[in-house]
Formats: structure tokens, C-alpha cells, sequence
């Protein structure tokens, strides 16, 4: 598959996880110098990464929100909540996810994701989202 092929599926992919009105504006936004970073992320990491198979979109997304933990990068763990729950990831997953990552990655780590996915699941679900997708245990 070339460099084009990979790059419109990886187009078609960013949309559907993180949305066409972020990867519309992230294109448009991107100068000369940054276009090259667009190119690459589009094509590598979601038209040849997010669309091989053995892997479904959802556990990529739950896959994601580890690593992005792990690595301290609150910003791009903001787009990935919001994919997770475009990929169908429940709020009790999504917390899961982060509990396990905070065991491995620590407290500074987790506190941070748990911080930023609460903000983005307030903004896409309301304030009373946890009532309706999170069991008693906490």
C-alpha cells in the first residue's frame, strides 16, 4: 500500500475516532513545517496502525489511554478520551484503564489522566456522568 493509500485511510480513521471538526481543523491549521507531521501521523500511526487488523478500534483506544498515561501527555490523552468514547468505551472502562495504568505508572501519572479524562467526560456526557455508567464499588 503507498504513501496516498495509507494516508486516506488514516484520514478516514482520525475522523472516526477523534472527529472531523479536530482532524478538519488540525489540516487546515498546519503550515508548510507542520503538514509533514500531519502526513506522517495520518498515514503511519492511523492508516497503518489503527486499521490493521487483530486489534478493534476500542482496545486501541483503551491501549491509548495507558500509554498516553504512562507518558505524560495530558493533551493527547484529551483527544484519546473522547475517541474512546467515539469507539464505544464506557465511562467504567475508561476508569479502569486509568487505575491500572496509575499501579504501573504512579500516583503524579494517574491523578493527571484521571483529572483530564473527568474534564472531557463532563464536557461530552455531562456532570452527572459517572451516575449513569459506573457501579457502586467506585
Amino acid at each position: 500500500m503507498g504513501n496516498d493509500e495509507l494516508f486516506d485511510k488514516g484520514l478516514t480513521m482520525r475522523r472516526k475516532v477523534l472527529g472531523s471538526e479536530y482532524v478538519d481543523a488540525s489540516m487546515e491549521n498546519a503550515d508548510e513545517f507542520m503538514m509533514a507531521m500531519q502526513h506522517v501521523t495520518t498515514a503511519w500511526a492511523w492508516g497503518y496502525t489503527w486499521t490493521r487488523p487483530g486489534l478493534e478500534p476500542r482496545t486501541r483506544s483503551l491501549l491509548n489511554l495507558a500509554m498516553l498515561t504512562a507518558l505524560g501527555k495530558p493533551a493527547e490523552l484529551r483527544l484519546h478520551v473522547k475517541g474512546a468514547l467515539n469507539n464505544g468505551v464506557s465511562v467504567a472502562e475508561i476508569r479502569e484503564t486509568l487505575i491500572h495504568a496509575t499501579a504501573y505508572c504512579g500516583i503524579p501519572a494517574g491523578l493527571e489522566s484521571f483529572k483530564v479524562a473527568r474534564q472531557v467526560l463532563v464536557e461530552e456526557l455531562g456532570e452527572d456522568f459517572a451516575s449513569r455508567d459506573l457501579d457502586e464499588d467506585g
